[in-house]
């Protein structure tokens, strides 16, 4: 089997970009958004669909809360997920002279839910590029791809060995490195470049030391409240939305 996909709104966006040798698993019986999603599954021409029992779908990813359908994308697993996958020296390459560009850079980020999350926030607000280090991070799993609703999908990703060395590299391609850091000054009185990469930790640790370091700017987001720090998912939308908003 492939990348396996649930949830109902992830499916349907996986659907989309399904290959031959794909199948979608649904519950017999399993109501109308069941049968809406088989219908949409065999309007491909390239997806079959296969009905179980409610115990058969289940054994297939035990402990998983299916909802009654499970898309099997086919082939290996890389190729097979449909994720946009490309490298920093890639992706600056092919930008142009003068075009701006959003880049978000996750340091330590180990929560499925919340990598999940973020890309479904970089998928609204237009991020170009998302980047994850290979070692200690959470990578784009079959919960990544659910939590998202599918937006894991059309955020392209990549996955680097060194998060300080793609910084360099972004800055040599003309990025300014904003560090999301308590300690910061405020966000809401930055000035974003047209090329912009913005760095976010983990909730326990923050951004490690020598990434801080290599920060051109550190910022924080002013908070009234009792609590002392936000979900790095919901402080990522904030700081996306602080970056679109004068150009809106």
């Amino acid at each position: 089997m492939g990348e396996k996909i649930y949830g109902h709104h992830a499916i349907e966006e996986a659907l989309k970009k399904a290959g031959m040798g794909s199948t979608l698993f649904v519950q017999r019986s399993g109501g109308k958004s069941i049968e809406a999603l088989a219908d949409a599954a065999r309007l491909t021409g390239k997806v079959a669909v296969k009905k179980l029992s409610k115990e058969e779908l289940e054994r297939m990813m035990p402990g998983i809360e299916l909802r009654g359908a499970l898309l099997d994308m086919g082939g290996p697993r890389r190729g097979a997920s449909r994720l946009i996958e490309t490298t920093v020296e890639e992706f600056c390459a092919k930008l142009e002279d003068g075009e701006g560009a959003l880049v978000l850079l996750l340091d330590g980020i180990t929560d499925p839910h919340n990598l999940g999350a973020i890309l479904r926030s970089a998928d609204q607000f237009g991020a170009d590029l998302v980047l994850i280090p290979e070692r200690r991070s959470v990578q784009a799993n079959e919960t990544v791809v659910k939590v998202s609703s599918g937006a894991a999908q059309y955020v392209p990703m990549a996955v680097v060995t060194n998060l300080t060395r793609a910084i360099g590299t972004l800055k040599d391609s003309g990025f300014w490195i904003y560090g999301a850091d308590m300690a910061g000054s405020d966000s809401y009185d930055a000035s974003f470049p047209a090329r912009t990469a913005i760095v976010l930790g983990s909730e326990g640790n923050g951004i490690s030391q020598l990434v801080k370091k290599n920060c051109d700017y550190i910022i924080s987001i002013p908070m009234q409240g009792h609590i002392d720090s936000l979900n790095v998912s919901v402080a990522a939308g904030i700081l996306m939305y602080e970056f679109r908003r004068p150009k809106r």
